[in-house]
C-alpha cells in the first residue's frame, strides 16, 4: 500500500457562513493510491503521521529557538554595557584619567639622574705659547659626569626649588693622569619675575577638565541608549511591516480564491479577478522588500549591541510610562547641576583669563632670580672629593628686556581681550540655546504623549474597520477599490502607532542625556 504525504496552507470557506473571520490555517493531507481500509491500516497512517511530526519538530526546532526576545529597555541596557561604542566611552574615560594623573605629577618632586658615560676626545689642540705663536698639541682625554637632583615646582610662584649632588672624572690619557671634581650638595632656587605662571593656571582648569570627561561618559552613555532606542525602532518597524505583509499576502490569497469560486459562477467580472490577483502579487512584492529589510535592521542593531551569535532578535512592542509628568523647572536645574555644559562654561572662561593673563605676562620682559649654595671640592681620588669640601654660593639675576617690538605685545594684549569678551557672549548664547533645547524636548515629549494615545485608538479601529470590510466585500456589500482602502488605512494605522512610540521614547531618552535625570526614578544618572 503506497501513500503519499503533502503538505500545503489553505483557507477554508463556506458560502453559507460568509461571515466567518479570514485566517490562514495548516492542513495536513493524506492522499493514498488505495482506498484505505481496515484497523491495520489507520494505525499504519496514525504510526507515519506521528512520526513525520516528530521529524517535522525536529528539524523546525533549531529555527524556532534560535532568537532571543528583547524589551526596550534589555537592549538600552546591552547597548551601555557591551556596544563597541560603551567600550570606546570607557577607553576615553580612562585617557582622561590618565591625562589628570600626569597633570597631579607635575606638582610633586622629581627625581632625575643625568650623566655623560663617557665623552672620549682625542684632537690636535691649539695651544698659545708665550711669544705668541700657537703649536698644535695632541690631546687624549676622557670625560665622565653623574648627577643625581630632586626639583620641586612652586606653582603659587612659578618657581622651582632644586637640590643636586654631582660627581665628575677627568682622565688625561696622555700623561696618564685622573682627577675628580664634584659637588657633594647643592641646593638651589630658580624663580621669574613678573612672567606668565603656567603652573597657576593650570591647576585651576585641569581639575574642571577632568570633572568635565568625567561627565561627558555618562553623557556618552545616554547618547548611546537614544542611539539603542533608534536603532531598536528600526528593527520594531521592520518586523511589524513583515507580519503586515504576511497577514496581508494571506488574506489577498484566501480573497483571490474565492473570487475564482465568485468568477466561476458570475458573481464579479474579469476586472475584479485581476485586481484580487495583483493584490497577491503585490502582497506577494512586499514580503520580499520586509523580509529584506527586516534582515538589514536585524545586522544594524546586532552589530551595534556587540551580538556576535547567529541568533535573530524579536523585540516586544513596548508602552508608554503610565503618568509620568516632567517638570520643567526641575529638568533645567537638573541639567545645570549634572551635565558637563555648566562645566564647559567655567572651563571657557577659565581658559579665557588664563590666556589674557600669559598675553601680558608674557612682554618680552625675562627677569629671574637663580641662587645657588652648596658644597664643591677637587681631589685625586672620589673619597677626596667628599673630605673638608668648600664652600660655595651663587646669586645672580638674569635679564632680557626688549627695546622696541612696535606694538606687538598690546596687540597680543588686545586680541586677548576681545577674545575673553568673544567666550563670553558665546557662554550666554549657549546657555539660552541650551535651556530652549530643553524646553523644546519637554513640549515634544507631552506632544507625543498625547499623540500616542491617539494613534493607538486609531490603530486598533483601523484593525476592526478592516475585519468589517472583510466580511462585507464577502457578502458583495463594498466594493474591492473600498477594501483595499481599509487595508491600506490598516497598515497606515498600525505604522504610525510604532512611529508615535518611537518618537515618544526617543525623546525621553534624549531628556535623560540632556539632564542626566531618571524621570521615572526620580535621581540622577
Amino acid at each position: 500500500m503506497n501513500y503519499k504525504l503533502t503538505f500545503h496552507t489553505t483557507a477554508h470557506f463556506k458560502k453559507s457562513r460568509p461571515r466567518q473571520r479570514l485566517q490562514t490555517l495548516p492542513k495536513v493531507g493524506f492522499k493514498s493510491t488505495q482506498r484505505l481500509a481496515g484497523p491495520a491500516d489507520s494505525a499504519s497512517v496514525s504510526l507515519l503521521y506521528s512520526s513525520v511530526l516528530t521529524l517535522i519538530i525536529i528539524l523546525l526546532a533549531p529555527s524556532l529557538f534560535a532568537q532571543v526576545n528583547l524589551t526596550l529597555k534589555e537592549v538600552v541596557d546591552l547597548a551601555k554595557g557591551q556596544s563597541i561604542a560603551s567600550k570606546q566611552a570607557e577607553t576615553e574615560k580612562e585617557n582622561s584619567f590618565w591625562q589628570w594623573k600626569t597633570f597631579k605629577s607635575n606638582y610633586k618632586p622629581q627625581l632625575a639622574l643625568t650623566g655623560i658615560l663617557p665623552s672620549f676626545n682625542r684632537s690636535f689642540t691649539p695651544v698659545t705659547q708665550p711669544n705668541g705663536s700657537v703649536e698644535f698639541q695632541s690631546v687624549s682625554n676622557n670625560n665622565l659626569s653623574a648627577r643625581v637632583s630632586l626639583s620641586q615646582q612652586i606653582s603659587g610662584t612659578g618657581g622651582t626649588l632644586f637640590i643636586s649632588s654631582e660627581l665628575q672624572r677627568f682622565d688625561d690619557l696622555e700623561r696618564d693622569f685622573t682627577s675628580y671634581n664634584g659637588n657633594p650638595v647643592f641646593f638651589g632656587f630658580d624663580q621669574p619675575l613678573f612672567s606668565f605662571n603656567a603652573l597657576k593656571w593650570d591647576k585651576k582648569i585641569e581639575p574642571l577638565r577632568y570633572k568635565e570627561s568625567q561627565q561627558a561618559y555618562i553623557e556618552e552613555l545616554e547618547f548611546i541608549s537614544v542611539r539603542a532606542v533608534d536603532f531598536y525602532f528600526e528593527l520594531l518597524l521592520a518586523q511589524v511591516n513583515v507580519q503586515i505583509a504576511k497577514s496581508n499576502l494571506a488574506n489577498n490569497d484566501t480573497i483571490y480564491k474565492i473570487g475564482q469560486e465568485r468568477y466561476g459562477v458570475g458573481e464579479i467580472a474579469k476586472n475584479e479577478l485581476i485586481q484580487l490577483q495583483m493584490g497577491v502579487l503585490n502582497a506577494k512584492k512586499s514580503l520580499i522588500s520586509s523580509n529584506q529589510s527586516l534582515a538589514t535592521a536585524q545586522f544594524q542593531l546586532k552589530s551595534f549591541l556587540g551580538i556576535l551569535e547567529q541568533k535573530k532578535a524579536n523585540l516586544k512592542i513596548p508602552e508608554k510610562i503610565s503618568t509620568l509628568v516632567i517638570d520643567t523647572e526641575l529638568a533645567l536645574q537638573e541639567a545645570q547641576n549634572n551635565r558637563k555644559t555648566a562645566i564647559t562654561f567655567e572651563r571657557r572662561m577659565k581658559e579665557a583669563e588664563r590666556d589674557l593673563a600669559k598675553a601680558k605676562g608674557d612682554n618680552g620682559v625675562d627677569i629671574s632670580l637663580i641662587a645657588t649654595i652648596g658644597l664643591s671640592n677637587s681631589a685625586g681620588t672620589v673619597p677626596g672629593v667628599y673630605d673638608k669640601p668648600q664652600d660655595q654660593q651663587s646669586v645672580y639675576m638674569q635679564v632680557s628686556v626688549p627695546l622696541m617690538d612696535w606694538g606687538r605685545q598690546k596687540s597680543r594684549a588686545k586680541q586677548a581681550e576681545a577674545n575673553k569678551k568673544l567666550v563670553e557672549y558665546a557662554n550666554q548664547q549657549d546657555k539660552l540655546t541650551f535651556e530652549q533645547t530643553i524646553r523644546t524636548q519637554i513640549g515634544l515629549y507631552e506632544t507625543y504623549q498625547s499623540q500616542l494615545e491617539i494613534t493607538k485608538l486609531a490603530d486598533e479601529l483601523a484593525q476592526e474597520r478592516y475585519q468589517i470590510s472583510q466580511e462585507r466585500y464577502l457578502l458583495g456589500n463594498i466594493s474591492i477599490t473600498n477594501l483595499t482602502i481599509s487595508l491600506q488605512e490598516k497598515d497606515q494605522a498600525k505604522r504610525d502607532y510604532i512611529q508615535a512610540l518611537r518618537n515618544y521614547w526617543f525623546t525621553y531618552y534624549n531628556l535623560r542625556r540632556l539632564t542626566l535625570y531618571d524621570f521615572e526614578t526620580n535621581e540622577k544618572i
